[in-house]
């Protein structure tokens, strides 16, 4: 297989790298650069920018309002905007919530929530994880009993990305209790301003206000506003999954990443000379160096059988694991370099106004976010334990 580029997708490449550099505030680059904290606006506010362009969302057909690239298109397209600085583009509406409904809704669904996306009118979340349902998804207790039109809904999500900005949630709920775990689940979307959510937040361990407590107490949801049929939840749930743990890989955050430590190693001294110099340093980047190109090539290979028509399986759980071992190793390599200098962590210096004289370089401030942030990454869309049981069973048919 020919993993190369050809003529075409390289001036595709060239043509993405020149939009964001041209394009792209420099307010906002900045902040992505330098582990800054992003709002809300600066993410909406690069989509629009991109919409305007035709490029949101970038992995959807031209059908639906999408550019109608081929896997290849859409990974160079992810590659150039984490190389530029660009902010990540949420994942909730187009990559998640978007496809279930092109898959599984009705037209009516279709005609009332594919556009609001597409224009970044409206932010989602994803009510899947409770406290007692976790990488055992299918564990949920969140309740929706039916009564005439509606569906009353009782029960807490927990972990919800971005739920004080959302608009509406897509939600999975237990509608039948006497079924089998996965076989009594339900698809809902949820309105976020209808009476009865309370949305309570979670400050992370670097001090960041992401995630949140949604607590739904007999919260009335239209029948209508239900994906597939009643217990078929589990089928778009497996379905959105794939899509997720795909993107979790993160293959161009992490040569960004990658970039930025060797930088940092440039800097740092060790007895007189670069640290980039030590032999056991450098070998430790070029072993996470090579990890990361193995990775790379196996995405490629994969989005090349998805090109053909073949998508992916377990390998989807593959790239999900690698690729957030990665990221946390090129966040422990960057605290390693800076030393001493990324202990005293000031939740403070993450945001764009705080100008208090820094302990150290520059460089350093936000080091201690990213390494706490990217813990959780091999616990999010389902744990690497439990990746490495779906591969097991793949392989071994178990």
């Amino acid at each position: 297989m020919d993993l190369d580029l050809s003529d075409a997708e390289r001036a595709f490449q060239a043509e993405l790298r020149a939009f964001v550099r041209e394009h792209l505030p420099a307010a906002t680059r900045r902040k992505v650069l330098g582990g800054l904290t992003l709002e809300k606006a600066d993410y909406v506010g690069w989509q629009q920018i991109l919409h305007r362009r035709g490029w949101f969302p970038f992995n959807w057909p031209t059908e639906h309002g999408g550019p109608g690239w081929d896997p290849i298109q859409r990974f160079l397209f992810e590659e150039e905007m984490e190389m530029g600085g660009a902010p990540r583009l949420a994942p909730f509406g187009i990559r998640m919530v978007g496809p279930v409904i092109m898959e599984f809704g009705t037209p009516e669904q279709k005609a009332r929530h594919l556009p609001a996306i597409v224009g970044s009118d409206v932010w989602w979340c994803q009510g899947y994880s409770e406290p007692g349902a976790g990488s055992d998804l299918a564990a949920l207790q969140t309740r929706a009993v039916r009564q005439g039109d509606h569906y009353v809904v009782t029960g807490q999500k927990t972990w919800t990305t971005f739920a004080h900005y959302a608009d509406w949630m897509f939600c999975l709920v237990r509608t039948d209790p006497a079924a089998k775990k996965q076989e009594g689940i339900s698809f809902l979307l949820i309105d976020m301003k209808s009476p009865g959510i309370t949305v309570r937040p979670i400050i992370a361990l670097e001090g960041s206000h992401e995630i949140n407590d949604v607590f739904l107490d007999d919260v009335l949801v239209p029948v209508g506003n239900r994906i597939a049929e009643e217990n078929q939840g589990w089928t778009c749930a497996k379905f959105l999954l794939g899509h997720e743990r795909i993107g979790i890989a993160r293959v161009a955050f992490s040569k960004q990443q990658l970039a930025r430590l060797k930088s940092i190693a440039l800097r740092e001294q060790k007895d007189g000379a670069p640290l980039l110099a030590d032999p056991r340093f450098r070998a430790r980047i070029a072993e996470v160096e090579i990890e990361l190109l193995a990775l790379e090539h196996a995405v490629l290979r994969i989005l090349s059988e998805e090109k053909a028509g073949r998508p992916a399986g377990a390998e989807a759980s593959f790239l999900k694991m690698r690729g957030t071992e990665i990221q946390q190793a090129l966040t422990e390599l960057q605290m390693k370099a800076v030393g001493w200098y990324g202990l005293p962590f000031v939740p403070e210096a993450m945001h764009a106004g705080w100008n208090e004289e820094p302990i150290g370089p520059d460089y350093a401030a936000p080091l201690a976010a990213a390494y706490f942030l990217t813990r959780r990454a091999t616990i999010y869309g389902g744990s690497n334990e439990i990746q490495r049981n779906i591969i097991a069973k793949a392989v071994l048919g178990l």
